[in-house]
């Protein structure tokens, strides 16, 4: 027991220490660093590669995100608004942005888009938007949806300045919805009249 303790001491003392530094330090000045240097390279590869893919799949994730939400804006703006300016179409744009942003209102744009509430006059489930209760389809190849669907990726990716900030509703300017009188006027482009 006595020449264990001893060897312990003797390889903690620090004069050890420097010889096993030493013996290190000339281990590694005599070795072949090829092979080593292709084994690290190998073992940060294989590191590197989880993270590369979940990277690419979140990528691609987002990109099909993107482009789903840039269809439903571009629906929306197109059956909305397509008969009004262009400063019109990027009102009726911001509105359905600024609902994805409000706690209000569901988390995602195809989900504002198609939100449906219990209305209890008709007493059915009535469309945020009016367009989505019906079956219509957009005729892509026209210049009315080339102009919403430009207008769609500019509010959509923040290019253009905000023409009604804050604003969550709308409403055609022919018509007096009861809920307006509890809303704050924020504008009126062309037919509509927008509000917070």
């Amino acid at each position: 027991m006595y020449r264990v303790w001893e060897k312990l001491r003797e390889l903690a003392w620090p004069s050890t220490w420097y010889g096993w530094r030493l013996g290190l330090q000339s281990w590694w000045y005599t070795r072949n660093k090829s092979r080593l240097a292709v084994t690290a390279g190998i073992f940060a590869l294989l590191l590197a590669i989880p993270p590369g893919i979940y990277a690419l799949f979140s990528q691609a994730q987002q990109s099909r995100q993107a482009t789903r939400d840039l269809r439903c804006l571009t629906l929306n703006v197109y059956h909305e608004a397509r008969g009004e300016s262009v400063a019109g179409q990027y009102a009726v744009a911001d509105v359905t942005l600024n609902r994805v942003a409000s706690k209000r209102f569901p988390d995602t744009l195809c989900e504002v888009v198609h939100e449906q509430r219990w209305d209890r006059i008709r007493k059915r489930q009535v469309g945020a938007f009016s367009w989505t209760e019906l079956d219509v389809t957009a005729d892509v190849s026209n210049v009315a949806y080339e102009t919403a669907h430009r207008v769609a990726a500019d509010v959509y990716y923040r290019r253009s300045e905000p023409r009604v900030e804050g604003a969550l509703f709308y409403h055609a300017s022919y018509i007096r919805p009861s809920w307006a009188r509890s809303k704050q006027k924020v504008a009126t482009i062309g037919r509509h009249i927008f509000y917070k």
